[in-house]
């Protein structure tokens, strides 16, 4: 059915819940709600939105105020594009452990991300996000005690459940924790609405906060005091912080959880890939982590049970991480091998390049010799980079100049500006017979030809570009000490 909703915000929650055909035991009726459909790609996009609206109803978050939260990412991806789409600056505070994927993913969004030492654990970036908004004044989240947290779940996560085993079994429904909102919110409407359904926490094996039954000490205002005694760090980004929240604590007080089952990083990281495999269905470690808890209790149950496991969030936020540690970024020998079967396209062997444009003769046109030589001997402007406007080498070599701060003149080949007439065309050939070379880019400075990218990278290495800058009176940053080869594109430098 087509919808048409009037901003991204409608479209949180409403995730679907979907049958497994090939990881569940014979016998048992498996499935997962994948959260990955929200708008944002994790479950936490339904309480970033509650938090926000709450505040907004309560008058906790004034018009214009800066939202700032600690996160392992998904709160504040969840939070970055609420913020965005209702007009609020965001800052988050996130220890620097977690997938760079995240933070940029908050800034690509407009937030301000924070980051602290890892030594310091979740404990800190709480901390740092508490000592920045009563500095500041600005608005925190706090999504470990904030009910509307837990409410978001109760609202929206719990009766989409319900909805979807109306009439039907559900025995167990399985989720990890990370602040327990999801844990408390859908709990509490289970054990009002289907008491005959067992909740089950997850939580890693080596760090059993929840299973040793140790109490966490707390604050008067609810936040932890300490690290719990027993965490350890583990493997799931976003399960089980240093310290047991108190919504997470609040589900244990209500004695609704049946069950705590511990899972080790290794079945999270082999069931994340399985369900891709095997299920088509791509998820984080989280995930992972949560369905082989499901599959645990799964093992042990009588044919014809059913299980509701939660799959939090999206695999593409791991690529840093060692879920994808064994992917690799070139092709394989395998690949290889294919490739090689037919005789074309392949990187082995030379593709000819295409020839710029000329007369008939086969000279290139008088006029477009003059053009060129005007551009590369403007004294205002030494250095000049003749590009195509979106060439991965190009673009290489405007992030150097950019980091060396060198002022350059870029005439983009393939523009709008160089189409008429095919202006771009006729320059490119003049490049081609006074360098001999037909590739782009092509850099001069001072009127003196350079080559290409890697010439280009070279003369950086061996100071001679630096020199020639000089001499041609071109201020730049002569601090900066980077390989320019770093700045190549990521799949050229990893082939």
């Amino acid at each position: 059915m087509n919808r048409i909703f009037d901003n991204i915000l409608q479209t949180i929650g409403d995730t679907p819940v979907v049958r497994l055909n090939r990881l569940a035991p014979e016998g048992i009726e498996l499935y997962v709600k994948i959260e990955s459909f929200n708008p944002m790609g994790s479950v936490k996009d339904r309480l970033a939105l509650e938090v926000i609206e709450q505040a907004e109803k309560s008058g906790a978050l004034k018009p214009g105020q800066t939202v700032i939260e600690a996160t392992s990412g998904n709160t504040g991806i969840g939070l970055a594009m609420v913020c965005a789409q209702k007009g609020y600056p965001l800052v988050v505070t996130m220890s620097e452990s977690f997938s760079i994927e995240r933070r940029r993913m908050m800034r690509f969004l407009g937030a301000k991300v924070v980051l602290t030492p890892a030594a310091l654990k979740g404990s800190g970036m709480l901390a740092k996000a508490t000592e920045l908004a009563e500095k500041h004044g600005w608005f925190l989240c706090r999504q470990f005690e904030n009910e509307a947290n837990a409410d978001a779940h109760s609202r929206t996560t719990a009766p989409e459940i319900l909805q979807a085993f109306e009439g039907k079994r559900l025995d167990y429904w399985v989720s990890g924790f990370g602040t327990g909102g999801t844990l408390k919110g859908v709990g509490r409407v289970l054990a009002a609405k289907r008491p005959d359904t067992q909740v089950v926490v997850c939580e890693p094996d080596n760090s059993p906060i929840l299973g040793s039954g140790i109490a966490q000490s707390r604050r008067n205002d609810g936040t932890p005091s300490e690290s719990h005694p027993m965490f350890r760090p583990h493997l799931m980004q976003g399960w089980s912080p240093d310290f047991i929240p108190k919504l997470t604590e609040d589900a244990l007080a209500m004695k609704f959880v049946s069950r705590v089952v511990p899972v080790s990083g290794d079945d999270a990281l082999r069931l994340s890939r399985e369900l891709a495999r095997k299920e088509g269905i791509f998820v984080g470690i989280s995930g992972g982590a949560t369905l082989a808890g499901a599959l645990t209790i799964a093992r042990g149950a009588s044919v014809g049970t059913t299980l509701l496991c939660m799959l939090p969030d999206t695999g593409e936020r791991y690529l840093s991480t060692p879920l994808f540690d064994d992917i690799p970024a070139d092709m394989t020998r395998e690949e290889h091998e294919i490739s090689h079967s037919t005789p074309g396209y392949r990187f082995d062997v030379a593709t000819p390049a295409a020839a710029p444009k000329a007369d008939a003769t086969g000279n290139v046109p008088a006029d477009a010799l003059r053009t060129l030589e005007q551009i590369v001997n403007d004294p205002a402007q030494p250095v000049t980079l003749f590009a195509l406007e979106w060439c991965e080498f190009c673009w290489s070599v405007r992030k150097m100049f950019a980091r060396y701060e060198i002022p350059y003149r870029s005439i983009d080949l393939d523009s709008v500006a160089y189409q008429k007439d095919d202006r771009g065309g006729t320059i490119r050939a003049a490049l081609r017979q006074q360098t001999g070379q037909a590739t782009i880019p092509q850099i001069y400075i001072g009127g003196q030809h350079i080559g290409g990218a890697s010439d280009l990278f070279d003369a950086c290495k061996s100071g001679r570009l630096q020199e020639m800058l000089g001499q041609s009176g071109v201020a730049f940053n002569r601090s900066v000490d980077t390989d320019p080869y770093s700045f190549l594109p990521g799949w050229l430098q990893a082939r």
